[in-house]
């Protein structure tokens, strides 16, 4: 009897502990900076997407291509400036003893798209662990809406620490499956407008359209998906108290 109570405890403890590792998690992303209960602000947003220095290390990279292959068709030339620079971001991260995270992951991206590019020596293959990227994230956000769990709920459950509740109520249901398809929008557009440039090989073109639906599409839709949570929880709230 007494093992038994011990391994209901046990577990007991486990998964709280779960939850909390994975909501802390999730609030180093750009969604768990804006939490549900916050006022939106145009400063709480730059922090959400790493402030300006995430946003220029975000920017700056993509940029730098876009300008290098437009001016001078030189594909080595081209994917290499970006790997400098996100070289330079980290070794600035280290010196100011800021966290590296983002930048460490900026460089493995970036190096890999550099790599292939270099290897198969087409410019526009910069781009397709990107996209790789966008087709996973919609099969991803599709699935949980279609087995009825729709991820930005799932996230936001965690961010909340209400774990699930928020199935047991119809408003906070609806807006949560609306911000999942809303986000399954975003990265479907992007296949939309990219893959298209990506087949044919339309590479100044391709990296436009990847910096305008990059940052600020993701910053906009973020905004918008803080705005829609905070209203239906406050919504909630208010009826709670009542």
């Amino acid at each position: 009897m007494s093992a038994q109570g011990d391994g209901e405890d046990q577990r007991e403890t486990e998964v709280p502990s779960f939850r909390q590792s994975v909501g802390d998690a999730l609030r180093k992303t750009g969604l768990g900076q804006v939490t549900p209960g916050e006022v939106p602000t145009a400063r709480s947003l730059l922090t959400a997407i790493g402030g300006v220095r995430g946003l220029v290390e975000s920017i700056l990279p993509g940029l730098g291509f876009l300008v290098i292959y437009t001016l001078t068709k030189n594909v080595t030339l081209a994917v290499l400036v970006p790997v400098a620079l996100a070289v330079v971001f980290v070794a600035v991260r280290l010196l100011s003893r800021s966290p590296v995270s983002q930048a460490l992951a900026g460089i493995i991206g970036i190096g890999i798209s550099a790599a292939l590019a270099l290897l198969s020596g087409r410019a526009e293959q910069n781009f397709l662990p990107g996209i790789i990227i966008n087709v996973v994230s919609v099969a991803v956000l599709l699935v949980s809406i279609a087995v009825r769990w729709p991820l930005i709920g799932v996230i936001v459950g965690f961010l909340t620490n209400e774990g699930f509740e928020w199935r047991q109520n119809r408003a906070k249901r609806r807006v949560l499956y609306l911000a999942t398809w809303l986000w399954a929008g975003l990265f479907g557009l992007r296949l939309v407008v990219e893959l298209p440039l990506y087949w044919s090989g339309n590479v100044e073109w391709l990296a436009a359209m990847k910096l305008l639906l990059g940052v600020p599409l993701y910053a906009g839709l973020l905004w918008v998906t803080w705005l829609l949570v905070r209203a239906v929880y406050a919504k909630a709230g208010a009826q709670s108290a009542e």
